[in-house]
């Protein structure tokens, strides 16, 4: 347990100092990212930069979360913070592709052990009246994180060595450190409990084998994707016996099928699909179909940056009032509409119906997201809290790389029949984003056929929101004793 004497607000601050350190770290790298590689060289292993940091924390993050539930959220923030902390200097003495690929492996250890616990933390200090308040900080951090990281990581670039994108998480992470250490205090812990070791390492290995089966999709089925797949049931499978027979499993099967975290878990996957899309091809379309520059593209996801924290502050205002199931069920219809306003984007669109899209889509996620997390966090006693934490985070991760993986299909799939039959080049679409597609022959040719393969995508995410209604409603009423508004 939290003791009383911890300062809350100090508390507060290293929370927001770890977790956007986290943030910053997926845009800024992002944005230096193609001059590192023209460095490092094996430009086909571009991907995995990004694909290894997501892989391994969306492995550990319900194993970190079981672990804060046993050894206490302090030793666990500072193991995370130290891990991510040290792959952050390896990282900027990366000599090539796959030493930066192993580093970046590390670092998302590290955020594994972060994102979860400290929203744990959150929990244990503030009741639920409180929490959303609190949570909606946390959102205006990733969104702040999402614009200020691509200028500061353009600034390094051009100015310092590019080693600083990683080592600029150095002081910050101190910091955050240091906060915990001196501001956040524990009981200590009497709780003896034996550590599901099998089970956690199964549980890796299943969840590494899907998402590289995954990571390998988003082009075409491959040998490998397929390996991957037969290795994911097969650990799964392997998973879930040992868990049954396990005295203190890993994952407990009775905390995740329990119906509210169930069902909560369930439309915040749907959400985070959705969302993967709209971040992943809206900018896409708005330069390349509506032929507007990069920074008006940048306006209109910019708006979902926008929409989201408004959408926390709201609902963490109204959750006494109304309390969470109305909430989510709200936000679970703004996110379809949002799509809906996408779907009916055209070549003649005003950029202003894609920005009204991203807005509307912030706006429900913001709701839906803190609503989901609360309802969570109170349907389980504290000593489970972590684990209910980590199984909402682990809920988004999985999400946002299934989304990444059908919606990218789709869109391939688009292009590779969009244009008579002939599919697009690389070197075409390079050319369009670009803004070169006009003084090329058949430029015009190649935004039609975008717009068709970007309307089909808009057309898959509209039908994945539009599962985040059921998923919400077939959240239960809260019951007596369950969580009700006064005490959210």
């Amino acid at each position: 347990m939290i003791e009383k004497t911890s300062h809350r607000g100090l508390v507060v601050v290293a929370i927001m100092a770890s977790m956007a350190m986290i943030a910053i770290e997926a845009t800024i790298v992002s944005t230096a990212m193609p001059q590192i590689a023209a460095q490092l060289g094996q430009i086909n292993l571009y991907s995995w930069v990004f694909s290894s940091f997501l892989l391994t924390q969306t492995a550990t993050t319900v194993v970190f979360g079981k672990l804060a539930d046993i050894y206490g959220r302090k030793p666990m923030l500072l193991v995370g913070i130290a891990l991510f902390l040290l792959a952050s200097v390896l990282a900027g003495f990366a000599w090539s592709m796959p030493s930066m690929i192993g580093f970046r492996l590390l670092q998302g250890i590290g955020a594994g052990a972060i994102q979860p616990v400290a929203m744990t933390v959150v929990a244990d200090l503030f009741p639920g009246n409180q929490r959303g308040k609190v949570q909606g900080y946390l959102a205006s951090v990733w969104a702040l994180s999402a614009v200020v990281g691509p200028l500061l990581g353009s600034l390094i670039i051009h100015n310092l060595p590019w080693a600083w994108i990683f080592w600029i998480n150095l002081p910050v992470g101190a910091l955050a450190a240091l906060g915990f250490i001196f501001f956040l205090h524990e009981e200590k812990r009497t709780r003896v409990v034996s550590i599901d070791v099998l089970g956690a390492a199964l549980f890796a290995v299943s969840i590494s084998a899907l998402m590289i089966a995954l990571t390998e999709m988003e082009g075409a089925v491959s040998g490998y994707a397929i390996v991957a797949l037969v290795v994911f049931v097969a650990a799964l499978a392997a998973f879930i016996w040992q868990e049954r027979r396990a005295e203190a499993p890993m994952v407990a099967p009775g905390l995740w099928l329990k119906r509210p975290i169930a069902f909560a878990n369930l439309a915040v996957f749907f959400a985070s699909m959705s969302i993967m899309g709209l971040t992943t091809f809206l900018p896409m379309y708005v330069q390349t179909v509506l032929n507007r520059s990069p920074l008006v593209a940048g306006f209109a996801l910019t708006m979902l940056l926008l929409g989201w924290p408004c959408g926390a502050t709201i609902a963490s205002r109204q959750f006494s009032r109304f309390g969470l199931r109305p909430i989510m069920v709200v936000g679970s219809l703004f996110i379809p509409a949002g799509t809906l306003l996408l779907v009916a984007l055209t070549p003649s669109s005003s950029v202003l119906l894609a920005a009204a899209g991203s807005l509307v889509m912030g706006f429900g996620m913001g709701l839906l997201n803190i609503g989901a997390l609360i309802l969570t966090q109170e349907s389980v006693t504290s000593s489970d809290r972590g684990s209910a934490t980590a199984s909402n985070v682990f809920s988004r991760n999985l999400g946002s790389t299934l989304g990444a993986a059908v919606l990218g299909a789709v869109v391939t799939y688009g292009l590779a029949h969009a244009n008579n039959g002939q599919a697009i080049t690389p070197e075409q679409l390079r050319a369009v984003l670009n803004g070169t597609g006009a003084i090329i022959p058949d430029g015009e040719e190649i935004r039609i056929a975008l717009q068709h393969a970007l309307h089909s995508t808009f057309t898959v995410m509209m039908l994945i929101a539009a599962l985040i209604v059921p998923a919400c409603l077939l959240v239960p009423q809260p019951q007596h004793g369950d969580v009700v508004p006064d005490k959210v």
